[in-house]
């Protein structure tokens, strides 16, 4: 009987956004819930990002915005994963969304939106429940 892998998710910080507090709270949650989890940091770019998710072989990428760019750095983050032919891995965001965004971020292609207050064990059940471990 084999084991399905342990879900892979890099945890990343686009822009200029300074605060990564909530990313490193997540990332322990998802850590105890048996995910692998790779933090990039502060200050990544889009591209820093895909190329991360390219060598780490990850299963989904979640973004962690407090800046409001949140619209134009996941079409941008997707734009540039359907060009490298990463359309398998899934696209989260968390941080200050407002609800009035997430149909569009949908609409974009992000899997699943979390915005601030959302609960881990939400965060950790939606994303275990959308991402393939085969």
């Amino acid at each position: 009987m084999t084991r399905p892998r342990t879900i892979r998710i890099l945890l990343a910080k686009p822009g200029l956004d300074g605060h990564d507090r909530g990313a490193k709270v997540v990332a322990q949650a998802l850590r105890d819930a048996g995910f692998e989890v790779i933090y990039t940091g502060l200050h990544q770019t889009v591209e820093s990002i895909v190329a991360a998710a390219m060598q780490e072989d990850v299963d989904i990428i979640g973004l962690s915005i407090m800046s409001g760019a949140h619209i134009p750095i996941s079409k941008k983050l997707i734009s540039l994963m359907k060009q490298k032919g990463l359309d398998d891995i899934k696209v989260v965001v968390g941080g200050v969304i407002p609800n009035k965004d997430i149909p569009e971020l949908k609409e974009i292609g992000v899997t699943g939106v979390f915005p601030g207050g959302t609960p881990f064990d939400h965060i950790v059940d939606f994303l275990t429940e959308n991402v393939s471990r085969n």
